[in-house]
């Protein structure tokens, strides 16, 4: 994602405490997002499955639609 859809998505995830959905497009797991680190450029993720991972700011996209 571009640095200014990342700063997006950390802002809407820490300072309005939404999750936002990610896809990562490097393995198709899909997240919602619980925190950011700026100067790592990482968001932190629950998957759908529970696990919690961190994925690169050049790994992953906002999701347009929710899983079923």
């Amino acid at each position: 994602m571009t640095a200014s859809i990342f700063d997006r998505v950390c802002y809407r995830t820490e300072q309005r405490e939404e999750s936002v959905l990610l896809l990562n497009i490097k393995n198709g797991q899909l997240g919602y997002t619980f925190g950011c680190t700026q100067a790592g450029e990482t968001v932190q993720v629950k998957l759908m499955n529970g696990e919690l991972d961190s994925w690169g700011r050049d790994e992953c996209v906002e999701s347009v639609s929710e899983p079923f």
